[in-house]
């Protein structure tokens, strides 16, 4: 029997969800914690993590709607359900402003709803004056502290991350904004910031100085998308009803999902956490497909990746502090920290001995989906043609064991590729040429949602390429300045394919030489 459920896709108001009977899982009794715990909370999450739908639950609760509560866990904790005047404002139209005046301009116009509730002041002539006018009002006409509620408080700010003298005229607008909710403590009883990333206090939020960041509080992990026990027990008859599409048990769907859309972790002792967002369209459609990247890979990511020169090969295993990662997004000095808090990467595992984490990309969905954004700004061809195309010929080739079809095909799609000016660049400055067709061939493993690892550690050195089908493993050595038969003869000498030969799946040794002048495969061999 077919599972009874509104998936709430493209749902982001608590209030309608609940109304319209649409499913929720419940959060509601870390909700309640978070706001007994501190007056000041800013939480940074990616993109369609229900960072939206936790703002307006948080409008409800202060709004003392205790009706829509009705059986979820708060109704055991909170008792008083006390009424606030709230104060909730959604920056998202605030994005891709052309000037610092038409900022100050939308963020009053985005008010202007408020005041027509609380009224308005005429000398209240910028936005941080309106905001203060409208905290005052609201205290003195209820006589009940506020709850100020602000989601994607970053959107203003993102598309001018690089473009300084935007930049600066832009924050010094969200300045004069931010500090009134520290001129006004006594007057809010809670103050909640959300958004993707993370912008220093002092440069920003000016003199809230007791703003508690939350984002890597191992206690509000889960607070936003869908745990394994969540899933494995909530969304049981959904499982179930997805595998009864694709003729599979329960238990296969399940791992199929897992790979696809789990694998977010947000602090040291986090459990894993699924995209909510994937994960709900995915059963609304009966599909498994890549949901997140709908709209595609934000353009501000790809510019700050190329302005950063960031090494994509480099993305399933980076070993970082959190200071590196969990840093100011305008302190940035590599895309480390906007690739972490867009949700490109993620964490993976925690060394509590050195205090060093390991981030690597969460799953199936963004590694697809990230390697179709970066395709075309690497090489100037477009990723669905070259998936359709070539990536679709080359992967039967190798699933069929066929290595020579394999290379046949990859050596044409080198040799047409015309390659951007900026990827041209970046062959310029490597070191070792061999880089530029790492980076080609993670791009194309990548788009082809193969597990593949470049520069892989192991006893005997470094092995420059690993591919991982789901019955060969192939160990790829790579030689511009040598010849195919020395590849090889490192591969065997330096026992780069020894780990993978107990793995229960063939191995195959492929020694590769380019050919520096065409930028195509010259020569193979396989052992």
């Amino acid at each position: 029997m077919e599972p009874d459920r509104k998936y709430p896709v493209g749902i982001q108001t608590f209030s309608r969800l609940r109304e319209e009977g649409y499913l929720y899982i419940d959060k509601t009794d870390l909700i309640w914690k978070m706001t007994k715990e501190s007056p000041f909370v800013f939480l940074s999450r990616p993109r369609r993590f229900g960072k939206s739908l936790l703002t307006t639950t948080l409008d409800s609760y202060f709004k003392g709607q205790k009706e829509l509560f009705e059986g979820l866990k708060i109704m055991d904790m909170e008792t008083e359900w006390e009424k606030h005047p709230v104060i909730y404002l959604d920056l998202s139209v605030a994005k891709r402003q052309p000037s610092a005046d038409e900022l100050r301009k939308t963020l009053m116009w985005l008010m202007n709803p408020l005041c027509k509730v609380y009224g308005s002041d005429d000398l209240e002539t910028s936005p941080g004056k309106m905001l203060n006018g409208l905290i005052h009002r609201a205290f003195s006409q209820t006589g009940k502290q506020v709850a100020v509620i602000i989601d994607e408080y970053d959107a203003p700010l993102l598309d001018v991350l690089h473009e300084n003298e935007s930049l600066d005229a832009f924050r010094n607008v969200m300045q004069e904004f931010y500090v009134q909710l520290k001129a006004n403590e006594a007057m809010i009883r809670f103050c909640f910031i959300t958004g993707i990333t993370k912008f220093s206090q002092l440069s920003i939020f000016s003199t809230i100085n007791n703003l508690t960041n939350i984002s890597m509080d191992s206690k509000y992990a889960a607070i936003c998308g869908i745990t394994e026990e969540e899933f494995a027990t909530q969304m049981a008859p959904d499982i179930a009803m997805l595998a009864r599409e694709y003729e599979c048990t329960p238990e296969e769907m399940h791992t199929k999902l897992k790979r696809q859309y789990d694998g977010y972790r947000f602090a040291k002792m986090s459990p894993d956490v699924y995209n909510p967002f994937s994960l709900l369209k995915c059963f609304n459609q009966r599909d498994i497909a890549n949901y997140w990247f709908d709209s595609g890979t934000p353009t501000f990511l790809i510019r700050q990746m190329q302005h950063f020169r960031t090494d994509i090969t480099t993305m399933d295993h980076i070993e970082a502090s959190a200071s590196s990662f969990d840093r100011p997004t305008e302190a940035m000095t590599t895309a480390l920290p906007l690739l972490y808090q867009s949700g490109y990467l993620t964490i993976k595992d925690y060394d509590r001995r050195s205090n060093s984490y390991i981030l690597a990309i969460p799953n199936n969905e963004v590694r697809v989906g990230l390697t179709d954004g970066l395709i075309p700004s690497y090489t100037g061809l477009d990723g669905s043609s070259v998936q359709d195309g070539f990536a679709l010929k080359f992967w039967r080739a190798l699933d069929r064991n066929d290595i020579h079809a394999a290379m046949r095909e990859m050596k044409a799609f080198l040799a047409g590729i015309p390659y951007v000016e900026g990827f041209k660049e970046k062959l310029k400055e490597v070191k070792n040429y061999e880089g530029f067709y790492e980076y080609t061939f993670w791009l194309i493993f990548n788009m082809l949602n193969v597990y593949a690892r470049t520069q892989v550690k192991c006893a005997g050195g470094r092995i420059d390429f690993v591919v991982w089908m789901p019955d060969t493993t192939y160990v790829f050595e790579l030689k511009v300045n040598g010849t195919a038969q020395e590849a090889l003869d490192q591969i065997n000498s330096n026992g780069y394919a020894l780990p993978y030969e107990t793995e229960g799946r063939a191995v195959v040794k492929v020694g590769v030489q380019f050919d520096r002048e065409t930028m195509t495969v010259g020569e193979y061999l396989v052992g």
